[in-house]
């Protein structure tokens, strides 16, 4: 039998494409649409124009002003397309300026299948784009969505495009934050922003990722040459525009390290201040860990934890036996995390194996810490999670202690694991 034409697409061909029976002419862009006021009215935009007693509401011709950029011809098909149809097909790459025009015609049911569109298809290449349109047009779930990628991904994501696209206050919000996936360690964070910073001022560099660090680094070489070494780069007219950024890395877990140290020095960014500063910090955290008996946190302290927690990961390629060490760095815990047969254990190793930094050697010592895992799709959708929250765990000599039972139904690999620890007493750390 022939197959009878559905009336949803009858009433689309017959009256929005050939525009039969029209009682009104919109005119925008250079374009006509030959319409018909009771499916307009589905518009708040129209609706409004013609039950008020606005001049358009007699009018068989109206010119549209189109105030948005973002709105184009095409947006504006598809718009109008979508009053005498029951399904929108929406192309990803059209997807905001398609949800530019909803927003001024006021079509709340595009408005929220583009949202949804947006969240579907968030990727490297989209994030940035995505996040500035969701706040531009009030889509606060678009936007918590967009930033809870870039938290996930942001380490492991990285390119020139989307570096030169991170904003200045988005990369604030983003560095501020315990929940970035870290991958290594605080000193990675602090490589990748200084790639991001001479991509912001340098825009026009158009080499391969692999090479911004050594152009980063010969380029703020060539400043340091010109400041003649008395001004960190982050004191100047050209950096200062970055201070609110790199003032939340978290830098007591990088000068811990000699070779981060002597980098952090060397490339001079940072005011001597800062410096100084978090130096004095973490002697002091030093000499009470060996002297003044701070066996470590008692309690939970949100607030510490979120703020000042050291932020590091791992990367497991595929399931297997893995071992490395997430150290306190001379506070005196030397932890040896191990993930084997889906169990993630932490140890404290005080004897049993040779550490290169000082160990405490009382009787028992507490970390506070948050355990998180999870794996990701290619465009760093995540695929599924695990955390144990924030808890605190005491540790005798030696002594070991699983934290995680992996539930194998539950994890794809690659497996990131990313973990914020405290190891000495908040309220000890504020004396200093």
């Amino acid at each position: 039998r022939k197959k009878l034409k559905s009336t949803s697409k009858y009433i689309y061909q017959t009256l929005f494409l050939n525009g039969e029976n029209s009682d009104i002419k919109i005119c925008a862009l250079g374009e006509e649409w030959n319409l018909h006021k009771i499916y307009l009215c589905q518009s708040g935009y129209f609706s409004s124009m013609f039950s008020g007693s606005w001049k358009e509401s007699s009018m068989n011709v109206i010119e549209l002003e189109i105030p948005d950029q973002n709105i184009d011809v095409e947006a504006l098909q598809v718009a109008f397309g979508s009053l005498y149809r029951d399904d929108v097909l929406i192309n990803p790459s059209r997807v905001v300026a398609l949800l530019a025009a909803a927003c001024m015609l006021q079509l709340d049911g595009l408005i929220q299948q583009c949202g949804e569109t947006m969240k579907e298809t968030i990727t490297a290449q989209t994030v940035c784009g995505y996040y500035n349109s969701a706040g531009t047009y009030g889509l606060d779930s678009v936007k918590k969505k967009c930033l809870e990628w870039l938290l996930n991904n942001l380490m492991t994501h990285q390119s020139v495009g989307l570096f030169k696209e991170l904003s200045i206050n988005l990369m604030k919000q983003l560095i501020s934050s315990s929940n970035l996936f870290v991958l290594q360690v605080e000193m990675d964070v602090y490589t990748a922003l200084k790639k991001w910073m001479f991509l912001q001022l340098v825009p026009s560099w158009n080499g391969s990722f692999k090479q911004v660090l050594t152009e980063a680094d010969a380029w703020f070489a060539e400043r340091r040459r010109e400041f003649g070494g008395d001004v960190a780069f982050l004191e100047s007219a050209q950096g200062s525009a970055f201070v609110p950024v790199f003032a939340h890395l978290r830098l007591q877990y990088i000068i811990s390290d000699l070779a981060s140290a002597r980098i952090v020095e060397r490339d001079a960014l940072l005011p001597s201040e800062w410096l100084s500063s978090v130096y004095k910090q973490q002697w002091f955290a030093m000499l009470r860990a060996e002297q003044d008996n701070d066996i470590g946190p008692q309690e939970i302290n949100k607030e510490e934890l979120e703020g000042n927690s050291m932020r590091c990961g791992r990367k497991l390629a595929k399931d297997g036996d893995y071992c490395w060490r997430w150290t306190g760095f001379n506070f005196g815990l030397d932890l040896l995390v191990t993930y084997t047969n889906r169990y993630i254990i932490f140890k404290r190793n005080t004897l049993n194996q040779p550490c290169s930094g000082s160990v405490s050697l009382q009787p028992r010592r507490s970390i506070a810490f948050r355990l998180r895992l999870a794996s990701f799709d290619c465009s760093g959708k995540m695929i599924c999670s695990r955390t144990t929250g924030y808890q605190i765990l005491t540790l005798e000599k030696d002594q070991e202690q699983i934290v995680m039972n992996l539930d194998s139904r539950l994890l794809t690999f690659p497996l990131y694991i990313c973990c914020n620890f405290l190891y000495t007493s908040p309220e000890k750390r504020a004396d200093s």
